[in-house]
């Protein structure tokens, strides 16, 4: 069975930036399982995991644009400390869930002057070329609630 729409894949992966620094690994943990075809993984994985077979090993490097993006200044805003009612102390890379321009999303607070609060509604790795190390150890048809609720049930998941 080849990596398509509506197969359970499971992977394990290397997340290295072009420094060679290794951000995230599965290696040593369970594997990671998704819903091929669900949004359920960065564009540029899972176009490079499209036709795969178990057994599979590459190594991809994945553009910005086609992990989490590019940078954008835009998502970057200064607000008032009074916008956090109710939270007694902030610290520069505290994250909060908000409302941003494309729906909710966190932001990190990047930082404090005075009253006046940066924060940063950018992905952490937006900007970044991301390459992965990946070998494909599992695929399997979705089942019919895993392609409606679009992610994949069982050991391993999350609702």
């Amino acid at each position: 069975m080849q990596v398509s729409d509506n197969t359970a894949v499971s992977i394990h992966y290397t997340l290295t930036n072009d420094n060679g620094e290794v951000l995230d690994s599965s290696i040593g943990k369970d594997a990671l399982e998704y819903l091929h075809g669900g949004g359920n993984i960065i564009s540029g994985l899972e176009s490079a995991l499209s036709g795969k077979v178990v057994g599979d090993n590459f190594n991809v490097r994945i553009a910005a644009t086609d992990a989490y993006g590019e940078f954008t200044d835009e998502m970057i805003q200064v607000i008032p400390r009074s916008m956090f009612e109710g939270i007694d102390s902030i610290e520069i890379g505290m994250q909060f869930h908000a409302d941003v321009n494309y729906g909710t999303g966190v932001v990190t607070v990047t930082a404090i002057d005075g009253d006046n609060i940066t924060i940063d509604g950018n992905h952490p790795l937006a900007g970044q070329a991301l390459t992965f190390d990946v070998e494909v150890v599992a695929i399997r048809p979705a089942t019919a609630d895993e392609k409606a609720h679009g992610h994949i049930h069982g050991e391993g998941c999350h609702h």
